[in-house]
């Protein structure tokens, strides 16, 4: 189940939970800059479902800034929690991290990405370390494989994508991104659209106008990689905040689905 959740948040991957639609909308039809993303302290929680079954919640929230190699980087957190009144779910709470920084054209691109694994008392079972120097990729895994892969910018562990994503949301512009996961690079591809249709999501009082964004995978699976086609959409405010993902699997489709957000300037 927590395979399935970490797939689908890829995709898509302030003030107060239930703002308006007025609160926030501007109806921009200009993509948002990384400077104006880390203008603002955003929260996100998600609810994930498969048909009529909750499989559980994803929080997504920008840290303070740490030092990496004594250099400052951006911190962002991903916690999954399942939802463990589900017939043999249990309780899984498993928190993922990415050190990252802005490159020179304007992109965020990653310098150490980990996970740990809270229920089982496991940490940094899952590391990726990104060498830009030596032009590498060094990796450990959950099952203690080591390896290095040559790397190719603007290269993530998939992480990231909850902010490369709204770089393009709501344009003509497609793209592509090399993703780093399960032992392997691929790659995410995005197809955007200037066109809106109007939804409804819980943290607005009114419907809002949105932006699609259809896309599919290469060469990639697993946490933070996902493999087939998806569709993501973007609120179409001046942050392009990501509202929900839908991928197909087997019977329908799991929906990863905006149910908090906050946002307070900073």
């Amino acid at each position: 189940m927590n395979k399935i959740i970490l797939l689908l948040l890829s995709l898509i991957l302030f003030s107060d939970p239930a703002l308006s639609q007025n609160d926030l909308s501007s109806e921009s039809t200009d993509q948002p800059t990384m400077e104006e993303l880390f203008s603002v302290k955003e929260t996100f929680r998600y609810e994930v479902k498969y048909g009529f079954l909750k499989l559980g919640w994803v929080n997504v929230t920008l840290l303070s800034d740490s030092l990496y190699q004594d250099q400052e980087r951006k911190h962002i957190l991903t916690e999954i929690e399942s939802n463990s009144s589900i017939p043999f779910v249990g309780e899984e709470l498993d928190r993922f991290h990415s050190l990252f920084y802005v490159n020179e054209d304007g992109l965020p691109v990653e310098s150490k990405y980990w996970k740990n694994n809270i229920d089982e008392d496991e940490y940094h079972e899952i590391q990726y370390w990104f060498d830009r120097d030596r032009g590498k990729v060094y990796y450990l895994e959950e099952d203690d494989t080591r390896d290095t892969l040559d790397l190719e910018d603007p290269a993530t562990s998939g992480h990231l994508i909850f902010y490369f994503s709204r770089l393009f949301a709501g344009s003509d512009e497609n793209f592509k991104l090399p993703v780093y996961v399960t032992k392997k690079k691929g790659y995410i591809y995005g197809r955007n659209s200037t066109e809106k249709e109007k939804r409804r999501y819980a943290p607005f009082d009114e419907p809002v106008m949105a932006y699609k964004m259809n896309g599919t995978t290469e060469n990639i699976e697993g946490p933070f990689g996902f493999s087939g086609d998806f569709r993501a959409w973007f609120l179409d405010d001046d942050l392009r905040v990501p509202l929900e993902a839908r991928v197909k699997v087997f019977w329908g489709n799991v929906i990863v689905r905006l149910i908090e957000y906050t946002r307070e300037e900073l």
